[in-house]
């Protein structure tokens, strides 16, 4: 047996053990090469619902489907030997009850194989994570600035910048960190209150737009990767500039064909003199 095929993957409850230690490794990943790319140096790959946005040019991740989720949870597991994955229950898949938000979570892990669903939500959604997680779900909480809520909150922006704020997320954050789940993404908050929050809760804390006060941190990898040139959020670092790199090799390809430099002789294929 191979060394890939016999190692084994990290799981939930290895991510959450790792809270205070190691700092914890995440990227999205939505493709099968994607994650064969990234599998090796995360320790957790997040089949993030932003797919919408990324791959299908959506405004938003409201109108991500569930089947959507499915498929690139499919293609994802299929590029994986060491991350645990974990897959976005999209807008309107597990807000109505805890049963329909089982229903989706377990159709996810059947169709996919991957090691847990993530949800958004504070306060509001304890019952339905604990609800998940005593039924054999690991959940990922998602609190703070939540993308899928942005049409009630008006805009993408941090958070933490007066008293109500913080004070809702403190709540938000003891109630999901007490609620069974594995870990929380806290997204787009103050530093202060990142570190707060972090120190306030027994799970690791994954930080998106959230300081290097949390025990991880995530980010959309084709946002690391450059893979996009009209705007860059200020949390996001990019570690490459793919844009540009892929509109270089298609302005020399496009070139080559339309002056017939391609394809060469090295590229075409002749009649073989047969043997004998």
């Amino acid at each position: 047996m191979s060394k890939a095929s016999s190692q084994k993957r990290l799981t939930p409850s290895r991510i959450q053990s790792m809270k205070g230690s190691a700092p914890i490794v995440c990227l999205t990943a939505y493709t099968t090469p994607m994650a064969r790319a990234l599998d090796a140096h995360c320790d957790l790959l997040l089949v993030g619902d932003s797919v919408g946005m990324v791959l299908y040019g959506l405004p938003s991740t409201i109108s991500v489907t569930l089947d959507m989720m499915i498929a690139h949870g499919q293609a994802v597991m299929r590029g994986v030997t060491r991350a645990c994955v974990i897959v976005d229950l999209p807008f309107g898949s597990y807000q109505e009850s805890k049963e329909q938000a089982f229903r989706s979570a377990v159709r996810i892990m059947q169709e996919t194989g991957c090691d847990g669903v993530k949800l958004e939500g504070g306060e509001e959604m304890v019952e339905t994570i604990a609800f998940l997680t005593t039924r054999g779900v690991p959940v990922c909480g998602h609190i703070g600035l939540m993308p899928q809520q942005v049409h009630t909150a008006g805009s993408y922006r941090s958070l933490g910048h007066c008293e109500s704020e913080t004070a809702k997320i403190r709540r938000d954050a003891r109630a999901v960190g007490g609620s069974g789940a594995f870990a929380v993404v806290i997204e787009g908050m103050v530093e202060p209150l990142a570190r707060e929050v972090t120190a306030a809760v027994h799970v690791p804390t994954i930080g998106i737009g959230a300081s290097p006060a949390c025990d991880g941190q995530i980010l959309v990898a084709d946002d690391m990767l450059g893979m996009f040139t009209d705007f860059t959020p200020k949390f996001v670092k990019r570690y490459a500039g793919l844009a540009q790199a892929i509109d270089d090799a298609a302005s020399a390809y496009a070139d080559d064909v339309r002056n017939h430099r391609f394809p060469g002789k090295e590229h075409t294929f002749e009649i073989r003199t047969p043997p004998g």
